[in-house]
């Protein structure tokens, strides 16, 4: 959770409440928090039923929304009223003359999901001017694992940097998911205090040990018995692992190898930043780049490039198991 959020909800709790709220953005996870922060929390139950109103852009005009705003609360000070999905409502700059001069006893929640307001308009400007402005980006994938790591300390869950890993790989940056996998966990062991591989095996179905994002590392660390352990697989199991997706994997990494030459001596956070990585990570990249000066990285990149055209089928007749065999056979060279 952002700073910025912190603060937000602070606010809320101490009920220093802003007349407009504005939630725009690509992640639905932390504007769904939010409105249901604003639906359960703000009004007690029975405050809610006169005075809790919810429209959604595509079944209401924006004449609907402001006559709701302008309404006085009934049996409490003040009333909510949320607009969910305002990006779908016709007419939705309109409500930047109400925005300009809101009512003192309505909050006024603008849910705009899925996408940034657009911040020229009046809309938008009234609203940072006379409310509260939150954009809900979506977390960039090198920062997943430090996210999960986070939220394992919310659940409870003391996790290895391993593990955070290995989840981010898998599930993405969809923080929803991520959120009800690892709390799929905690309700079948609700006592354990780490979230260890094995849980995460066990409850999840996420394997460290084929998992394609561990491959590269595999390969980087020479360490063929586990290589040619995980190749079975991949070859036995084409559908976990694509050529397509092994050779951006192995790119990525063999790229941060190639990157790290160039970094020794500079913080952990400006090597994260050249690598597009955690910090979390720099010490164990640093360390590996000692085996992989910058002309044997070079050349592993080239590899990979030459391979990754094979694959769409340039140049070559040979299928992506045959591919596969001859890119890790010139790696491990």
């Amino acid at each position: 959770m952002t700073a910025e959020l912190k603060k937000l909800f602070q606010s809320l709790d101490l009920k220093q409440f802003a007349p407009v709220y504005l939630i725009d953005g690509e992640e639905p996870y932390y504007i769904d928090m939010i409105t249901d922060y604003f639906e359960q929390k703000i009004l007690t139950p029975a405050e809610r039923d006169f005075n809790l109103m919810v429209l959604y852009g595509k079944d209401c005009e924006w004449s609907d929304v402001v006559n709701a705003c302008r309404r006085f609360p009934m049996f409490a000070e003040k009333q909510v009223v949320i607009l969910k999905d305002a990006a779908a409502l016709r007419g939705l700059n309109e409500l930047a003359a109400y925005v300009a001069k809101p009512s003192p006893t309505t909050i006024f929640v603008i849910e705009h999901r899925f996408k940034k307001a657009d911040g020229k308009t009046k809309l938008v400007k009234m609203a940072k001017e006379k409310g509260f402005h939150f954009t809900s980006d979506k977390i960039k994938d090198e920062h997943m694992p430090a996210w999960i790591i986070e939220l394992g300390k919310q659940m409870n869950f003391s996790m290895g940097v391993r593990e955070a890993e290995t989840l981010a790989s898998s599930l993405g940056n969809d923080l929803q998911k991520v959120v009800n996998e690892i709390e799929k966990v905690r309700i079948n062991v609700p006592d354990e205090k780490e979230l260890t591989a094995a849980l995460i095996h066990k409850y999840i179905g996420i394997s460290r040990d084929y998992n394609v994002f561990e491959f590269p590392e595999a390969l980087a660390n020479g360490d063929r018995d586990k290589v040619y352990r995980m190749l079975t697989y991949f070859l036995a199991n084409p559908k976990s692992a694509p050529m397509a997706l092994i050779t951006v994997a192995c790119y990525n990494h063999f790229n941060r190898l190639y990157v790290a030459n160039f970094m020794r001596g500079k913080t952990d956070k400006d090597a994260a930043a050249a690598m597009g990585m955690s910090p979390y990570f720099v010490k164990n990249i640093m360390a590996a780049a000692q085996q992989w000066p910058m002309h044997r990285a070079e050349r592993a990149l080239l590899l990979l490039a030459k391979y990754n055209t094979k694959g769409v089928g340039y140049n070559t007749s040979a299928g992506d198991k045959e591919l596969l065999k001859e890119l890790v056979a010139q790696l491990l060279d």
